[in-house]
């Protein structure tokens, strides 16, 4: 995917109803998860990132500060986020539970 035609989000954009559901890609462009939800708003929020599974199932929720993911609209209006983490550091991390 070429990241260079996407509009990164601005910091005003950075919120559930915007962020919610977007796909998280690596470095190397590979779908490492998806923002299940997100703590805060702003570069200072947590996204919480289900990581592994399939379809949903057996995810396992990490949190990851909002400013270790790259936000961003594609052509058609789609929202993704790029990062330095890969799936198996991600998975390496404790896993999130909202109290």
């Amino acid at each position: 995917m070429d990241h260079s035609k996407h509009v990164r989000l601005a910091r005003s954009e950075l919120r559930p109803d915007v962020i919610e559901g977007a796909t998280i890609y690596d470095a190397e462009d590979h779908r490492i998860g998806s923002v299940s939800h997100m703590h805060g708003t702003g570069p200072s929020g947590r996204i919480v990132v289900d990581v592994g599974g399939f379809l949903g199932i057996g995810a396992k929720p990490v949190a990851v500060p909002a400013t270790e993911l790259d936000f961003m609209r594609d052509e058609d209006g789609g929202i993704h986020a790029v990062t330095s983490w890969t799936r198996d550091a991600l998975k390496a991390m404790p896993e999130h539970r909202d109290l």
